[in-house]
């Protein structure tokens, strides 16, 4: 592990430092790590850091080390969900980690109003413990089951056992809905499928509009897009990777990327995005790649209901 390359860091923390960039809804903190800023939501997400860590299909023979070695590479953020069972293991990770649990930001989601709530919090954090952001995984199910796991939502945030609540894969239809039940609206996160071939501008539009944080998954289009020749030949031009440009185009358009690895020196590798900067004509022809929904991995949010 030791032989690996890894990003720079604060020898303090082990914090990614970066280059500041200039966006009015972003701010450094101590020079280690990009945050949100915004007045719209909850003081928790101002230390929303902007690189995460995903471990969608990390099997728990491997979660672990996973996560322990992005922890090391300065990431300070882990994506996990029911669905992925790997929960355990990342609160494992935290744990083993040394990190104070304050500096370390966990997200997990529901995936049925019939899940236990509680159960997850305890799996990542123990009987008192707490996750940082908490959202419902789909909008599938109907109206009623959308409002009645978010109702649920609301009231772990009441508690403590979260800190922010939100959603991920749903549209402006879904979203709108809440406003004649919900006490937190809007939603403080929307997690979806983004990259240059699915920019899913409508909803992105919307998220930003309303202050809502926008989190995306697959930003490396699960390596299908290695070989494109546009991205290649960004990428040479600063001497980086394909997936490196690919961090670095979401975290110029606001989003919170969410690449996921369970190969060590591509987890490190993933960290260093700090040290370049994409020009305005490189992010013009990435979001030139556009294919709407055709471009999508995963799925492409549905807008209406």
């Amino acid at each position: 592990m030791d032989n690996l390359q890894w990003p720079t860091t604060c020898p303090a923390c082990r914090k990614v430092q970066f280059n500041s960039l200039d966006h009015p809804d972003e701010t450094s903190h101590g020079s280690q790590t990009l945050y949100h800023r915004s007045p719209c939501r909850p003081q928790l997400l101002d230390q929303d850091p902007r690189l995460g860590f995903g471990v969608y299909q990390s099997p728990n023979s491997q979660c672990l080390n996973s996560c322990l070695t992005a922890l090391k590479a300065g990431y300070r953020h882990i994506d996990s969900a029911q669905y992925y069972a790997n929960e355990k293991k990342v609160g494992e990770a935290v744990h083993q980690s040394g990190i104070p649990r304050s500096d370390i930001f966990i997200t997990t989601k529901i995936m049925t109003a019939a899940g236990s709530l509680d159960k997850t919090v305890d799996k990542i954090d123990g009987k008192d413990g707490y996750v940082d952001l908490f959202l419902i995984h789909t909008p599938s199910g109907g109206s009623n089951n959308r409002k009645e796991m978010y109702l649920a939502l609301e009231k772990l945030l009441e508690s403590g056992k979260t800190k922010a609540i939100g959603v991920s894969n749903w549209g402006i239809g879904h979203i709108e809905e809440l406003k004649g039940v919900a006490k937190v609206y809007p939603p403080h996160v929307n997690q979806i499928e983004l990259h240059p071939f699915s920019q899913q501008r409508e909803i992105v539009d919307f998220c930003h509009r309303n202050g809502i944080i926008v989190e995306a998954y697959c930003p490396l289009v699960r390596n299908q897009k290695a070989n494109d020749p546009t991205l290649t030949t960004i990428a040479k031009a600063h001497n980086k990777t394909v997936s490196h440009v690919l961090i670095r185009y979401c975290l110029q358009k606001n989003w919170v990327p969410l690449p996921k690895s369970d190969t060590p020196s591509r987890i490190i590798e993933n960290a260093n995005v700090y040290d370049f900067e994409l020009s305005k004509e490189e992010m013009k022809t990435m979001d030139d790649l556009n294919q709407g929904s055709k471009g999508a991995i995963v799925q492409a949010v549905s807008n209406t209901l």
